[in-house]
């Protein structure tokens, strides 16, 4: 099965709590320019191994986090999806958001909603969620795809500005989709 232990499991992936060991995969996902595309920068190993760490730090504070993506087969690491607490100042947090990053190499196989349909599940029959968030650019029309697919609804006047950019960032503008428990 692999040398981590599966928290959740789908027909093809084991989703696993993030170590230190995943360290190295993960910075070469977050350092590639296509991955992060709608993001405002790559980030360095150094900013990758602080953002393993809050990912770690979120699932010793609130009982859950983003989780490493293995394939069965051969557990190789494709990329993350998990849920996260979104505490920026925005009209709809705090909340819990379900996000997601993968490889180029694991694009277009299905794994985004078979991972993040996993997740809805955990959030909302483990955890007791009421709703869970998604959001991204409103360019990022693949994460778009992706909410659309598990199911998540939008509505135009949730859409905003992220606090985090500058105004008038080309990514500024944030869509924002909704899922709760009994929808």
């Amino acid at each position: 099965m692999g040398k981590f232990e599966p928290i959740l499991q789908t027909d093809r992936l084991l989703l696993v709590n993030f170590t230190e060991a995943h360290l190295d995969d993960f910075a070469a996902m977050n350092g590639d320019a296509k991955v992060m595309e709608f993001f405002p920068a790559t980030q360095s190993r150094d900013e990758s191994a602080a953002f393993l760490a809050r990912i770690m730090a979120h699932r010793e504070q609130h009982g859950y986090s983003l989780f490493a993506l293995h394939l069965k087969q051969d557990d190789k690491f494709v990329g993350f999806t998990g849920l996260l607490r979104a505490e920026f100042s925005a009209h709809f947090t705090p909340a819990v958001e379900i996000g997601w990053r993968f490889p180029k190499f694991a694009w277009g196989q299905g794994l985004g909603p078979e991972a993040a349909r996993a997740c809805l599940t955990y959030g909302f029959e483990t955890l007791a969620l009421d709703e869970i968030v998604s959001f991204t650019a409103a360019q990022n029309k693949r994460s778009i795809r992706v909410m659309e697919k598990i199911g998540m609804q939008h509505d135009t006047a949730d859409d905003f500005d992220h606090p985090h950019l500058a105004a008038g960032h080309w990514l500024c503008r944030h869509v924002l989709y909704r899922k709760r428990r009994f929808s």
